[in-house]
């Protein structure tokens, strides 16, 4: 039964392309070619981002502190945290109002009511009581104890009084709960002494350690856990959680004016008479802030919105601009993937939105998706490609090289003509006189059952031979030069030049594995390089152009090698440098005569072991044109005069063309 297909149209729920292990090597190419680090492009690509095969934008470490930056002014600017006390002043100010306005009824309705002595009593205990009313202290503290010893004409300027002091201490205790646990919305009376104790275990913990004693985290965590969701596996873990809780409501302390903060603090003290556990707070706040210097404790924001918040909302406020402060210390300290990992994603989609909680994710499983592919691995914490990911980015160079060249411009490597060789084509023929006697006994058979019937003897006759068909095959054997001089990354020729070795590298092998590739980078001297170093190979801090030095390298490979034979050299410079008759370097800007005659004679050999010089040169000047052209006409090789957007389809043209006219040349041998 054959496969079913059903198509709908696009609604935007359906899930598009993922991003793949061999994509996200792609777009690492370049990068891991310039710098020969796969963690250095991870790094590049984490801060920059990038377009998935879908065509979505994947955000990076940039675009999430630009997002991060703009939340936090978004924040600073909603309101003004002297609403935190002006609300409160305001309402006690009303309460008062309304008390005074309550006490002048109660005058007149007792004058109105022709009793005199009910009159008299009216008037002296409205004189007390706006006495006290009067003497009522500025701050709100004092304000606030002074009336919870009042006694109230008004029942419902009692009652508003009574549930303003709820409510406050409902919100001063949600403070002491948002630094203190995680998890706990509605604190109970039984919660908050539960909370007491563990305040007063975590501090001994803390001093057990101090004195180098087992502290007992995992009794610790297993009597009180529900208060941390974040599940630390330790008691650093643990206190770096409490530090980050307590942080948030020391900014909100410091970002107020002397006056707020005074206000506030003896708010405080005068609400939540529980001193034991102000007692454990304050110590613990004191072990942290010794233990984490670095967290922050003096950080302050500046809210100038105009709209004043309360204590609610500035606690609200505190905890997102703490939270960002978090992940903006994550992001900018994140030197891999992996580590974006630590993120919490639901808190990054609260304050940063959907996107940017997507994009974070992604970029998190980077490494795990490129070493689950195998295309990766890591060896004492670095990254390092594997075989597979070193052949997939020589690929890669190489898709890229072809793509941009038209159909027309090369054939394909096999000729046309079929006859005698070395290689099989997997294919037969008929027998002529002539041939080589390459019999393919089955096919052979096969004809003679086919002529004579079954059974045996099997009689064989000539015409029902049937021999291999082999196609001609040579065998060329190239050293790649590749100039690693300080001038190649200067001028932007280092990676279309490295672009070009990986994509050759990867021709030869995959479709010429018979062929030879060799590696010789040369700057101040030459050095052999080996395939697998290719992608971390970078250019040498070094001056000097050492071709002399290069072609001898070269020439001594290729010596051991079979078939046509040729060096690519690819450079955008004149030799500078070589090596003298006592084996010392010497370099010279220009190039001095003994250089050039040096370098010649290395050409020179070449040329009598039959080896042909291609020069590929990028950023051609006078005097190096013409120091190639004598090379080109000593060497009888060829140059190209190039640059680094076409570099590739040169060399690539130039070696398949070279391959076809060889093979064309063997088959008419």
């Amino acid at each position: 039964m054959g496969l079913r297909f059903t198509y709908s149209r696009w609604d935007g729920t359906q899930k598009g392309l993922d991003l793949d292990a061999e994509s996200l090597l792609k777009e690492l190419t370049d990068d891991v070619l310039y710098h020969g680090d796969v963690n250095a492009a991870l790094r590049r690509l984490m801060r920059e981002g990038m377009v998935d095969p879908d065509g979505n934008r994947i955000e990076g470490i940039q675009d999430m502190l630009r997002r991060i930056r703009d939340r936090r002014d978004e924040i600073q600017e909603s309101g003004d945290l002297g609403g935190v006390y002006s609300e409160i002043a305001d309402e006690l100010r009303d309460i008062v109002d309304e008390e005074r306005h309550a006490i002048e009824q109660a005058v007149s309705s007792a004058e109105a009511s022709g009793d005199e002595r009910r009159a008299e009593n009216a008037r002296n205990a409205a004189m007390e009581r706006n006495f006290r009313l009067d003497m009522l202290p500025e701050d709100l503290a004092g304000m606030v104890q002074e009336l919870s010893s009042y006694d109230f004409e008004s029942a419902e300027a009692r009652q508003r009084f009574e549930q303003m002091v709820e409510r406050l201490k409902e919100q001063l205790m949600q403070q002491f709960v948002d630094q203190l646990s995680g998890n706990m919305q509605q604190l109970t009376s039984e919660d908050m002494a539960r909370m007491k104790d563990m305040l007063s275990e975590l501090n001994q913990m803390i001093e057990r350690r101090e004195r180098g004693e087992d502290p007992q985290f995992e009794d610790f965590m297993q009597k009180y856990g529900d208060f941390f969701p974040e599940n630390p596996q330790s008691l650093d873990e643990l206190l770096e959680i409490m530090a980050q809780r307590m942080q948030a409501m020391q900014a909100l302390m410091n970002s107020m004016t002397p006056e707020q903060r005074a206000q506030l603090q003896q708010l405080s003290e005068q609400l939540l008479e529980d001193m034991d556990l102000q007692f454990q707070v304050q110590q613990l706040g004191q072990h942290l802030q010794s233990m984490y210097p670095a967290q922050g404790w003096n950080r302050e924001y500046n809210f100038d919105g105009s709209q004043q918040m309360d204590m609610g909302q500035a606690l609200q406020s505190m905890q997102q601009m703490g939270q960002l402060d978090q992940l903006e210390n994550l992001l900018r300290n994140a030197t891999n993937p992996s580590a974006l990992a630590e993120a919490d994603l639901d808190r990054v989609r609260d304050l940063l939105g959907d996107d940017a909680a997507r994009s974070l994710e992604r970029l998190a499983e980077l490494s795990k998706l490129l070493e689950d592919a195998g295309l990766i691995n890591r060896t004492e914490g670095r990254l390092e490609l594997t075989p597979k990911g070193l052949r997939t980015i020589g690929n890669n160079a190489l898709r890229d090289l072809f793509t941009r060249l038209n159909k027309d411009k090369f054939g394909q490597h096999r000729i046309a003509a079929d006859g005698s060789g070395h290689e099989r084509t997997y294919d037969s023929k008929p027998y002529e006189f002539g041939d080589p006697f390459r019999l393919d006994l089955q096919r052979t058979i096969r004809n003679a059952l086919s002529r004579q019937g079954s059974g045996t003897p099997v009689r064989l006759m000539p015409e029902d031979f049937e021999i291999e068909r082999t196609e001609h095959s040579t065998r060329s054997s190239t050293v790649l030069m590749l100039d690693l001089s300080m001038s190649m990354p200067m001028r932007g020729n280092f990676v279309p030049a490295k672009k070009v070795a990986m994509a050759l590298h990867s021709l030869i092998s995959s479709q010429f594995p018979r062929d030879y590739l060799g590696l010789v980078g040369f700057s101040e001297t030459a050095h052999i390089l080996r395939h697998e170093q290719l992608p971390e190979v970078s250019w040498d801090l070094a001056y000097g152009t050492n071709m002399q030095h290069g072609f001898r390298l070269a020439r001594q490979l290729l010596a051991r090698q079979t078939g046509s034979k040729q060096i690519i050299m690819i450079t955008d410079g004149e030799p500078t440098a070589h090596i003298t008759s006592s084996g010392d370097v010497y370099f010279n800007y220009p190039p001095t005569r003994d250089t050039v005659e040096a370098t010649m004679k290395e050409v020179m050999r070449c040329t009598k072991e039959d080896i042909r010089i291609n020069s590929f040169v990028l950023d051609v000047t006078g005097a190096l044109r013409a120091f190639i052209e004598q090379l080109t006409r000593v060497n009888r090789g060829r140059a190209f005069f190039t640059t680094p957007e076409n570099l590739g389809d040169f060399v690539l043209v130039d070696f398949l063309d070279s391959k076809r006219h060889t093979s064309r040349a063997g088959s008419r041998r």
